[in-house]
């Protein structure tokens, strides 16, 4: 087994990258602002969190947000497409994250696999306008299926798609604008019922 290569830096340069060998997988040519990781932890209520799942980490700036307002006993999973990416994340020293390579789509076997509870909070970054509708919409109907009564699942996008993929399950989102990140982006948050 290759041991995880080691994460230098902010992985900022790894994003960009990442960015140009997969421009539809990441959907911004930099990383979440600070401002946008606090809109984002707030949103999906990550203080009062005991499991939590981040969809397309990246090189994991939000990762590291949710981690740092996430409580000492919870437990974050994050699943990453990107085989560079995954390496990256592996090598951030927390024992409550868990990293998992694999489609967004497989969100339930991934929870089996690191024998996580039911999400009290899902978080995407993952961009649906750039995927097949069909393909947004089956993550979607996985995210609502396992995240937890009362849970909440929150998506920052550049684009509205997310909005209209599932909008009889989900109902509609509340929706939050972030000036400063670049680009702009939109912060769509639901919640389940309990």
């Amino acid at each position: 087994m290759v041991p995880p290569r080691k994460a230098y830096g902010n992985g900022h340069l790894a994003f960009f990258r990442g960015f140009l060998r997969h421009p539809a997988l990441i959907g911004s040519v930099i990383p979440s602002s600070r401002f946008l990781e606090r809109r984002i932890i707030q949103a999906a209520g990550i203080a009062h969190s005991r499991s939590v799942v981040e969809l397309g980490p990246g090189t994991g700036g939000t990762t590291r947000a949710i981690l740092r307002a996430l409580p000492r006993q919870a437990h974050l999973l994050a699943i990453e497409i990107n085989p560079d990416f995954v390496n990256y994340l592996k090598a951030y020293p927390d024992p409550r994250l868990d990293v998992y390579l694999g489609s967004a789509e497989h969100i339930r076997s991934a929870l089996e696999t690191v024998n996580h509870t039911r999400p009290d909070a899902v978080v995407s970054g993952i961009p649906f306008s750039t995927m097949p509708a069909e393909a947004g919409r089956r993550i979607l109907r996985e995210i609502w299926c396992c995240l937890a009564p009362g849970g909440r699942f929150v998506a920052y996008q550049l684009m509205q798609s997310v909005a209209f993929l599932e909008p009889l399950l989900l109902g509609d989102p509340h929706v939050q604008l972030e000036l400063l990140n670049v680009p702009p982006l939109r912060v769509y948050s639901w919640q389940k019922p309990a």
